[in-house]
C-alpha cells in the first residue's frame, strides 16, 4: 500500500497481532510499525549480506510522514551504494559517548568517593573549567600540541603551579579513559608535556596589608575563616571543612582523615579565636561553614574576588595561603621556638621527620596554647581591633 496521511492513520493493528509493520509501496523498506498501546513509529528495514537491521525514524504523532519519507530515501539510496546506515548510527553514538566532555563527568562521578572535598573541587575546576577547550572532541582525538596549548595558557593567566596541577588531573583523568577501555592513538599525552619549574612563594602579608584585610572583613562565612587561618595558621581546606563535633571548649580536634599529613591534630583556641566560632554557632547544623550544610565551604574564589575589589590598595598580589606563612613567620618573630611551630601547623618535617618523628611523639600541647594566645594578642593589636 501507499503510505498517505490518510492512508496511515488508518491503519490498526490486524486482530490477535501485538506488533505489526505495514511497508509502502514506493519505498518498499519504509514502513509504519503499530505496537499493543498506541505506539506508531516509523522505521526502515533493509539486509546487508544476510543480516536484515532497523533504524528507528521516529514517532508518527511527533514526525510528520514526509520527512520520515524523505530521511527513508537517503537511507535507500546509502543502501544501495554499499553502505551500512545501522553501523554508521551506532558509530556516531559511541563518538558521542567518547567526547572528551561526556567522560569527564564520568570520571568525576565514579572517582569523587575517593577523594576530599578539596580535592574534589581542585580536579572540577581542573577538568570542567580549565579544559573546557577540549570537551566537544572525541578523547582520541586530544592531540599533546592542544594539552601543551592548554597549560601554556593557563599558566599564563594563573601561574605554573596552577598549570602544573591541572597538568597533573589531565594526566589522571587520560589514564583512567585508558584503563576503562578506550585505546588513545597516541597514549597519555598530558604525561608527556613538560612539567613547569615552580618557585616557592615567600610572601608574609606586612602589618599594613593585615590591617586592610581584616578591616575589609565583613559578618560572613569568608571572613570568618581568613580571620581563624590568620590566628591559627592552619590550612584552608581543614578550617573551610570544620565539623562542630571538632570543636570542643578551648580547642579543635581534627582527626587524621581530614588532616593532609593523615594525622590527628589539636588546635588549642586563643580567645579571639574561639569568639569568631561562638559567632557563627547555629544550633543543628553539621558544618561549622558553608550555605546549605553538606560540605563546607565551598565559594572560594568568588569570595576571594570580592576581598580582593575591597582591598585593591594592597599592590602585591596575595593569596589565602599565604596567612599561614604569615602566622608561621609572626610567630617565629616572637620567638617561639620552631619545634612548637610545627607542632602548632601539623608540620611533619623539621624535628618530626624521619627518624625522629617515630620517636618523639610529645604533642606540646601547653607550648602550643601559649604561643598562639601570644600571636593572637599580636595580631589585634596590629588590626587595631
Amino acid at each position: 500500500m501507499k503510505l498517505t496521511l490518510r492512508s496511515a492513520a488508518a491503519l490498526e493493528l490486524p486482530r490477535g497481532k501485538t506488533d505489526y509493520a505495514f511497508w509502502d509501496d514506493d519505498i518498499p523498506s519504509f514502513g509504519l510499525r503499530l505496537r499493543e498501546g498506541g505506539s506508531r513509529t516509523w522505521i526502515y528495514r533493509y539486509r546487508v549480506g544476510r543480516k536484515q537491521r532497523s533504524i528507528t525514524l521516529g514517532n508518527a504523532k511527533a514526525v510528520p510522514l514526509a520527512l520520515a519519507r524523505e530521511n527513508a530515501g537517503r537511507l535507500e539510496a546509502k543502501v544501495r551504494l554499499g553502505g551500512d546506515p545501522a553501523l554508521d548510527k551506532e558509530a556516531a553514538r559511541v563518538a558521542a559517548d567518547n567526547l572528551t566532555g561526556a567522560l569527564i563527568d564520568q570520571y568525576l562521578d565514579m572517582r569523587k568517593a575517593d577523594w576530599r572535598p578539596t580535592s574534589e573541587r581542585n580536579v572540577r575546576c581542573h577538568l570542567l573549567q580549565h579544559c573546557k577547550p577540549l570537551h566537544g572532541l572525541p578523547v582520541t582525538a586530544i592531540s599533546q600540541r592542544n594539552v601543551a596549548d592548554l597549560l601554556n595558557k593557563v599558566a599564563k593567566s594563573s601561574g605554573a603551579v596552577q598549570a602544573n596541577r591541572l597538568r597533573a588531573s589531565l594526566a589522571a583523568f587520560l589514564g583512567w579513559v585508558i584503563r576503562q577501555g578506550t585505546r588513545l592513538p597516541d597514549g597519555n599525552v598530558a604525561s608527556y608535556t613538560d612539567r613547569l619549574k615552580e618557585q616557592a612563594r615567600e610572601r608574609v602579608l606586612s602589618k599594613t596589608e593585615l590591617r586592610t584585610i581584616w578591616r575589609a572583613f565583613r559578618d560572613d562565612d569568608y571572613s570568618a575563616i581568613l580571620k581563624l587561618l590568620l590566628l591559627t595558621g592552619q590550612r584552608a581546606a581543614e578550617i573551610g571543612s570544620l565539623r562542630w563535633d571538632e570543636v570542643h571548649d578551648d580547642h579543635i580536634a581534627l582527626p587524621g582523615a581530614r588532616t593532609k599529613n593523615k594525622r590527628p591534630h589539636v588546635i588549642p583556641l586563643s580567645a579571639p579565636a574561639k569568639a569568631v566560632l561562638d559567632d557563627h554557632r547555629v544550633l543543628g547544623r553539621t558544618f561549622v561553614f558553608g550555605r546549605d550544610d553538606s560540605a563546607g565551604f565551598r565559594g572560594w574564589a568568588v569570595c576571594k574576588k570580592r576581598l580582593d575589589e575591597r582591598t585593591a590598595k594592597i599592590n602585591e598580589p596575595w593569596i589565602v595561603h599565604d596567612l599561614r606563612r604569615t602566622a608561621v613567620t609572626g610567630m617565629a618573630e616572637l620567638g617561639v621556638q620552631p619545634h612548637v611551630i610545627e607542632a602548632v601547623v601539623n608540620h611533619v618535617s623539621g624535628h618530626k621527620g624521619g627518624v625522629a618523628g617515630v620517636y618523639n611523639r610529645a604533642t606540646y600541647d601547653t607550648e602550643k596554647r601559649e604561643a598562639l594566645k601570644k600571636w593572637a594578642q599580636h595580631v589585634l593589636t596590629i588590626v587595631g581591633a
